[in-house]
């Protein structure tokens, strides 16, 4: 097998990047504002999203262990695509509590497997030298991915209603379960796609207690959490808010601030990568953590459209950091224990606690207090993190 990846095998792994996006985020955006209109207050809603959330979030550590283990990397891409086109199913036949959050745990179950199964799939054709300028390239098409089929929504929503939506996230998830069987199977070194040692026989690949003594993963998960604590619910409250004030539609709306976000993720996710090419991930990481406070202040003084482009614009720097340094990172501080592909669905687990718990918290705080003030709260969570990334500095910088 050569050491650099053939064109030949990438353009599929760029397509599932590019089309894996509604395995990540699917129908979730535009949930929230779909359940608002057919009546549901937003305490309820956030408790339906947080459900499902926690759900997928119990399985994500176990998944990215079956994947260090998988000889077919593969397989860990087709799951979730069948996910995705359950819960958009689902979802569409019926809005009683327990069938959209049973569409919820689905969604989640996918989002919990696409990341770590396509890692372990890059790893394996790019090995641990290639990783970064591969994992950079994955992410631009990833967020074209998703700015593409915002903007399809979008536009679907408006003109046919929200069964469009759904139907066109199950669309995505079908090409991008077609897209990774094309994807030779022997192009995958599977020793490399878990950051093994390369004498496996005499150095057997660490037990799952290295998650637990591996101070510069628990940092990054800890960091993580507290940031998407206040992260997740911003950009549903934030169309909740405009929708219910009158200042928009729904479907073109919340399209609208994904758009410009992933827009914006395609060129950051390219940048971040030269950054870490020639220093580390730490500082990447740091200036990410930045953006929530700003968005907090930004969306507790300003709602509806004349905000959306400033607060995506952060969003989108901020976010398209992490989706290049926290991979890059949990794989270069995991290398030669066989567990990187563990250690990616363990980060997840852990910041997706904070993310998982954000809907109800922002929901439940934005009901009883008004909007703009849980903004305000919302992006206390990224000083929290800031302090945090500084105070356990020394274990991570060198990363």
């Amino acid at each position: 097998m050569t050491s650099r990846p053939s064109s030949l095998r990438l353009w599929p792994l760029f397509a599932v990047n590019f089309f894996m996006a509604d395995m990540q985020s699917g129908i979730g955006p535009f949930v929230g504002v779909f359940l608002q209109e057919r009546g549901w207050a937003t305490g309820l809603i956030g408790t339906a999203l947080t459900i499902g959330n926690v759900a997928g979030m119990l399985v994500t550590t176990p998944i990215g262990g079956f994947i260090d283990s998988s000889r077919n990397k593969r397989l860990w891409v087709v799951i979730p695509g069948i996910c995705v086109v359950a819960a958009s199913t689902i979802i569409l036949i019926s809005q009683n509590f327990w069938a959209v959050t049973l569409s919820q745990v689905a969604q989640s179950l996918a989002s919990a497997a696409i990341v770590p199964a396509v890692t372990g799939i890059t790893l394996g054709i790019a090995k641990q030298k290639g990783f970064n300028a591969l994992n950079g390239r994955n992410q631009a098409f990833n967020h074209a991915g998703n700015m593409v089929g915002a903007a399809l929504s979008g536009y679907l929503g408006y003109k046919f209603g929200y069964v469009a939506v759904f139907v066109l996230a199950a669309i995505f998830g079908a090409i991008a379960i077609a897209c990774v069987l094309m994807i030779p199977a022997k192009s995958i070194d599977d020793r490399q796609a878990r950051g093994s040692r390369e004498d496996e026989s005499k150095n057997p690949p660490d037990a799952m207690s290295v998650l637990l003594k591996h101070k510069p993963l628990l940092v990054l998960a800890l960091a993580l959490a507290v940031f998407h604590l206040g992260n997740a619910a911003i950009v549903p409250l934030y169309g909740l808010a405009a929708v219910a004030q009158g200042q928009a539609n729904g479907p073109s709306f919340v399209a609208t601030t994904v758009v410009i976000a992933q827009g914006v993720m395609v060129v950051t996710s390219l940048v971040a990568m030269q950054v870490a090419g020639k220093r580390n991930y730490w500082p990447v990481i740091l200036v990410s953590f930045m953006f929530l406070p700003i968005r907090g202040v930004l969306a507790f003084f300003v709602t509806g459209w004349w905000g959306v482009v400033p607060m995506q614009v952060l969003d989108g720097i901020g976010t398209g950091l992490q989706t290049v340094a926290v991979p890059g990172m949990v794989a270069r501080s995991l290398d030669g224990t066989g567990r990187i592909n563990l250690g990616q669905g363990a980060v997840i687990t852990v910041q997706g606690i904070g993310a998982s718990l954000s809907p109800a918290l922002g929901g439940w705080i934005a009901q009883w207090i008004g909007y703009g003030p849980t903004f305000l709260l919302l992006g206390c969570f990224g000083l929290a993190s800031i302090a945090l990334w500084l105070a356990f500095g020394v274990h991570v910088k060198k990363y």
